[in-house]
C-alpha cells in the first residue's frame, strides 16, 4: 500500500496563497487531481498559455486539473455542491475547447448546496452586527450545518426524483421558519434540478473506491486544497473562519483516501500574509503600503471581488501551520510583489501580556491584544517576474527566502515570481 503517490497542495496561511497555480503546473504529472472540501466560496485562478494565447480560468469547484485532456477531476464526499455553479464551470471550459464532462467523477456522497442556503447565509450574518465573520454568503456554513444536523441532502438522493422533491421542501421549509423569509424561487431552482438531474448523476461515482483503487493500481494522485489551514474549523481563528477542515485531516475525510498513499506534502505560503473578511491580523497594514501591495498583488477576491487585506510575513502563525499539517516542502509566491517595496518586515515572534508564546492563541480576543516582534530586510527594488532559476534572483530576495526557510525550518521547494504556469522557479 506504501507507494507514496499521493500528493496533497494544501494552504498554510489564511487562503488566497495561489495554490491553483502550483496544482496547474503539477497536474501535468498526475492521473488524478481532487477536491475534498469546501464549495463555491473557493477560487483558484490559473493562467496559462494556449494556442499561444495567455488564458485565464478561476475555478471554484472543479479541480484546475481538468485543464490537462488527460486528467481525471475529482469531487469528493466533503464537499457541498451547488450544482448550478458546477454546470456553468463546466460550460465555461467548453466554450474555450475544453471538454470535461466526461472527466469528472462526482461523490454521491457530497451535499447539495441550494440557493436558500445562499439566503440563510445572508440572514445569519447580517444579523450577528459587529460579531460578522465576513463570509462570502455563498451558503457554505448553513449548508455544512443540515449536514451535521443530518437533515441534508446529497447527490446519490436525486436518483429518486419524486422523494428528492418531497425532502427538498421539507427543508426548504425549516430554513423558512428558522430564518424568517420566502425563497420565492423554489419551484424554478427545482426545474433546474429536474433539467440537471440525469447529467450529474451521469458523473455520480463511489470515489473513495474509486480513489483507493486507482492509488492501489499506482495512479499518481493530486488533492488540490481549498481555504487554507488558518480558516480551518478546529485549528484556525475561529470564529472568524470557513464551515470545514482544509488543513490535512479534511484531505482524508473529504475524500475517504487511505493516509498510508500519502508521500509529498506540500504548504503553499504567500511572501507576504493576506486574508478577506473579519477576524484578527497580527501584522495587517492599515496604511498606504498595506494598499500598495494589493495593487501590485492582484489582491481581490477571485469569488467576490473584495480587497483583500494585506500584511508582513508571519512567521509564528505559518510555522502553526506546518506543525498542523506536517508539510514536507513549500511553495513561496508571488516574491515579485516585494520587488516595489525598500524594506520588508517579518514578524519574527509573539508575546501576549509580556510573554513569549510559541503557538496561536485559541481565543481570538487574545490574538487580537498579539505584539509582535519584527525583523527587518532590505528590499531588492527591481522586477523578477522573469527569473527563471535561482541564480537569476536578486543577492537581497535570496537571503529573504533563505531566512524564512531556516526559521520555518521546511524547505521551499518552489518560487512563485509572477501568475503565470511558467513563472515558477523550482529548486533542487
Amino acid at each position: 500500500m506504501n507507494s507514496n503517490n499521493l500528493t496533497l497542495v494544501l494552504g498554510a496561511q489564511w487562503g488566497d496563497e495561489g495554490k491553483g497555480k502550483l496544482v496547474d503546473m503539477l497536474s501535468e504529472n498526475f492521473d488524478i487531481a481532487v477536491r475534498a472540501t469546501g464549495g463555491a466560496n473557493a477560487g483558484h485562478t490559473v493562467k496559462v498559455m494556449i494556442k499561444g494565447e495567455e488564458k485565464k480560468f478561476i475555478f471554484h469547484l472543479i479541480p484546475s486539473g481538468i485543464l490537462y485532456e488527460d486528467t481525471t477531476c475529482v469531487i469528493g464526499n466533503g464537499v457541498v455542491l451547488h450544482i448550478p455553479t458546477l454546470f456553468q464551470e463546466i460550460e465555461s471550459l467548453q466554450l474555450q475547447g475544453i471538454e470535461a464532462v466526461s472527466r469528472i467523477k462526482i461523490s454521491g456522497r457530497a451535499t447539495i448546496l441550494f440557493d436558500f442556503h445562499k439566503l440563510s447565509d445572508a440572514k445569519q450574518e447580517n444579523s450577528k452586527g459587529e460579531r460578522k465573520v465576513g463570509t462570502t454568503k455563498r451558503g457554505i456554513g448553513p449548508c455544512y450545518a443540515d449536514k451535521i444536523s443530518r437533515r441534508g441532502l446529497r447527490v446519490c438522493d436525486l436518483a429518486d426524483w419524486d422523494l428528492f422533491k418531497k425532502r427538498y421542501k421539507e427543508l426548504l421549509s425549516w430554513h423558512e421558519r428558522c430564518f424568517e423569509y420566502v425563497h420565492e424561487g423554489a419551484e424554478e431552482e427545482l426545474l433546474l434540478l429536474e433539467k440537471m438531474r440525469k447529467p450529474l448523476l451521469a458523473m455520480m461515482e463511489d470515489t473513495a473506491y474509486y480513489l483507493n483503487t486507482k492509488l492501489s493500481e499506482g495512479k499518481n494522485v493530486l488533492l488540490e486544497g481549498a481555504n487554507a489551514s488558518i480558516l480551518d474549523i478546529d485549528h484556525g481563528t475561529y470564529p472568524y473562519v470557513t464551515s470545514s477542515n482544509p488543513s490535512i485531516g479534511g484531505a482524508f475525510t473529504g475524500t475517504g483516501m487511505h493516509p498510508a498513499y500519502l508521500g509529498e506534502n506540500i504548504g503553499v505560503i504567500k511572501a507576504y500574509m493576506s486574508r478577506v473578511g473579519e477576524g484578527p491580523f497580527p501584522t495587517e497594514l492599515k496604511d498606504d503600503l498595506g494598499g500598495k501591495i494589493r495593487e501590485a498583488g492582484g489582491e481581490y477576491g477571485s469569488t467576490t471581488g473584495r480587497p483583500r487585506r494585506c500584511g508582513w510575513f508571519d512567521l509564528p502563525l505559518t510555522k502553526y501551520a506546518i506543525m498542523i499539517n506536517g508539510f514536507t516542502s513549500l511553495n513561496l509566491t508571488k516574491l515579485d510583489v516585494l520587488g516595489c517595496i525598500d524594506e520588508i518586515k517579518i514578524a519574527e515572534k509573539y508575546f501576549l501580556d509580556g510573554n513569549e508564546i510559541n503557538t496561536l492563541p485559541s481565543r481570538v480576543e487574545d490574538m487580537a491584544r498579539l505584539e509582535v516582534k519584527w525583523r527587518t530586510f532590505k528590499g531588492w527594488l527591481e522586477d523578477i517576474s522573469e527569473c527563471k532559476n535561482w541564480e537569476n534572483l536578486p543577492d537581497a530576495a535570496k537571503n529573504y527566502v533563505l531566512y524564512l526557510e531556516e526559521k520555518l525550518s521546511c524547505p521551499i521547494k518552489y518560487i512563485g515570481v509572477g501568475p503565470r504556469r511558467d513563472q515558477m522557479i523550482q529548486r533542487d
